[in-house]
Parts: C-alpha cells; structure tokens; sequence
C-alpha cells in the first residue's frame, strides 16, 4: 500500500463530531471528485468517482447521515490493471441531488461545465469546518508521496480558481503552498517536509505523521553522517596532500641545499617529518624539543616549502 493510501485510510477512520465539520468535508467531496449533469427529466445527476473504497464508504455514509439519502453505487474494474477499481457514486434528482446541492451549500458555475462550486462560504467560518474541508479535498483530490523518496503534497483542482481557494485555505495555516497547471488540471501542491507534517497534523492524520517525522529524522541522521564523512574524507586528502608536498620539498633541500644549512628549529621538524610521514601537524609538534602548537609546526613547514621553491626559481 502506498503512504497516500495510508494517510487516506487513516483519515477514513477519523469521526466528524460536529455535522458542520461533516458538511464541510461533503462540500470539499463534492468540488474536488463530483461530475454534474441535466438529467432528462429536469434536475441535476451528480456522479462522485474514487479508487479507494475507504473514501467511497465515508462520503456514502456521510451523504445518508446529512440529508438522509442512500447514493447508487457502481464498481468498474480496470482493464489494463486488474488489482485496481474505480467506486462511483450517484445522486439522481429522484434520489434526492438537489437536496443534497442545498444542503452542502454548492451550485453550478456553468451549466455547460460539469463542476460544483461552493455558493455559501459560510461553511468554512469555523476553523474545525476549514480543517475539515482541507481532509475532504485531500480525501477526493490529494496524493502525497512516500516521504523516503521526497516530501510533495498536491490537491488537484479542477480549474483556476478552485486551485487558488485551496491555497488561500492552506495559507490561513501558515502553510507555504504552490500551483502548477497539469494535463487541464490545477495543482496546489506543498514541498517542504514541515509544511507537509503542519498539513497531516491539521487533517488530523495523526500516524502517518509520526512516520513521516520518524523518515525526516533518519534521513536528516543520514545526512548529517554523509556531511561529516565527506568533510573528514576532504580533509584527511588535504592533509596527505600537504604531507606528500612537504616530504618532497624537504628531500629536495637535503638534496640541493643540505640540512646544514637550515636553522635547528628548521632542521628539527624536516627530520621528524621525514621519518614521521603520516603523522599529523599536532602529533609532529609534541615530538618536538620543546613541544609546540600546531600553529607553530605548520609555520616551520611553510617555511621550509617557501625555501624549496625559492631554490628553485632561482636555477629557472
């Protein structure tokens, strides 16, 4: 089962206590995944389609409870995909749609154009009926991906304006949300793992918060390691470089200048440093007479790496 899934069976558990959050939630199933349609014989159809059952059976259950009417329900399976179904609710006029219209507070933008529109705001005053509505339009219209891969959250809508309702919605939250069109589609989408966690907490999808955090903290876990890996693999190559560079700078002055030549502090460290390749600046300073910091050691290599190339500058 993918973590969307998870999350909308989580959410399918939760119970409505008040009826205004109940509605709220119907009201979002009915902009976010309701066709409408002229029936024949005057009214109005309203088809309601998902693929998760768990959705189908709340918003059936829901609809019986406000207006107290039973939805026909049709399942069609894939043809391509065996494993996957599609769960259709309808609301003919006969069953009671108009009812159902007036009582969630939605109508018809365009009677050329099959979509529901909210016609009485009034119904996201509350801010339980508001967190109510953001759960519906996530329930009909929402996927979230699996958070071990990345953190992207998106609510599809079916125009312009439904996309920025939503956003404006998520906005009274604090959450940072997007959109982008999509195949005649609009997006409002969140891509930070905190404004998704804010997002689970205010749908009420409790779980599947704690196991996205406890993803976020593994991976963050990881990261932190993979960066101080890396910073210690980049600094132990610094270091071999710079002892691979003094180790050849000091054989060239034995060679072409002679040690005797350098002043006892100089001579002290090129010795330790040649029979002592692999140690560390801190580790050469303590083998020193007196003992020295590793400032002080690095300035006694410099030195000697400023000799050798002066050296060799000259014979150029």
């Amino acid at each position: 089962m993918s973590f969307s899934s998870t999350v909308k069976n989580e959410l399918c558990r939760l119970e409505n206590v008040n009826d205004c959050c109940l509605l709220s939630e119907v009201t979002a199933a009915l902009c976010f995944s309701g066709l409408v349609a002229t029936a024949a014989g005057g009214g109005h159809n309203i088809r309601i389609t998902t693929e998760n059952a768990a959705f189908a059976r709340r918003i059936y259950s829901s609809i019986k409870k406000l207006c107290g009417i039973n939805p026909e329900v049709a399942i069609r399976k894939s043809k391509k995909l065996k494993k996957h179904a599609s769960y259709m609710l309808f609301i003919t006029p006969c069953i009671g749609s108009e009812k159902l219209m007036k009582q969630a507070g939605v109508t018809i933008e365009d009677e050329k154009s099959p979509m529901l529109v909210i016609a009485d705001k009034s119904i996201l005053k509350r801010q339980c009926c508001t967190k109510a509505f953001l759960r519906g339009a996530f329930l009909a219209g929402g996927s979230i991906s699996d958070p071990e891969k990345t953190y992207h959250l998106e609510l599809t809508s079916r125009t312009s304006a439904q996309a920025n309702e939503l956003k404006r919605i998520l906005g009274l939250f604090k959450l940072r949300a997007r959109i982008i069109q999509r195949k005649g589609s609009f997006v409002t989408y969140l891509k930070e793992g905190e404004n998704i966690v804010d997002f689970l907490n205010i749908a009420g999808a409790h779980n599947a918060l704690m196991e996205l955090e406890n993803v976020r903290i593994l991976k963050d876990m990881r990261n932190n390691v993979n960066r101080i890996v890396n910073c210690e693999t980049a600094n132990l190559g610094k270091t071999i470089d710079a002892s691979i560079r003094q180790v050849e700078n000091i054989k060239y002055i034995a060679e072409n200048i002679g040690f005797d030549k350098l002043n006892p502090g100089l001579k002290e460290i090129a010795s330790l440093r040649m029979e002592y390749s692999d140690a560390s600046l801190v580790e050469l300073g303590q083998m020193l007479s007196p003992p020295l910091g590793k400032s002080g050691v690095n300035h006694r290599l410099r030195k000697l790496d400023m000799i050798a190339e002066k050296h060799r500058e000259e014979k150029l």
